[in-house]
């Protein structure tokens, strides 16, 4: 079986890849050897591939953009529903997604959810990509 098509299920048994990949705690940043650094171990390529496959999407790639880029630092969910011209249910949706991923952290003030990216998660993705991608 090529180890392209297979994972590590969370009982430590090798197993086909599934469409839909498993759910794995990524409260932490990525931490594994870059991929130039030879070849990964399936549990780090999964690791990589969950966080990966969270930004797979242009609504996602386009809320970490407007994140990223807020003057504040951070944005509630529906400043970010009226900036993208989304619905706030699409947007709750996509920040699940990104926040599962460890991607962006979210904190409740009150009535409303305030959301900022996971810096850190961010670097560590693309020095897991690239390690000469960020000083």
């Amino acid at each position: 079986m090529p180890t392209s098509l297979i994972y590590v299920n969370p009982s430590g048994m090798i197993t086909p890849m599934p469409k839909t990949l498993p759910t794995v705690d990524m409260s932490a940043p990525v931490c594994c050897a870059p991929v130039a650094a030879g070849p990964m171990s399936d549990v780090d390529a999964l690791h990589v591939a969950l966080r990966l496959k969270a930004l797979a999407d242009p609504a996602r790639v386009k809320i970490m953009s407007f994140l990223f880029s807020s003057p504040n630092g951070e944005e509630n969910s529906s400043e970010l529903a009226a900036a993208l011209s989304l619905t706030e249910s699409t947007v709750s949706h996509h920040l699940t997604q990104l926040r599962q991923a460890g991607l962006i952290e979210s904190e409740r003030r009150g009535m409303n959810v305030y959301h900022h990216p996971h810096r850190d998660a961010m670097g560590a993705l693309c020095v897991v990509l690239d390690p000469n991608c960020c000083p």
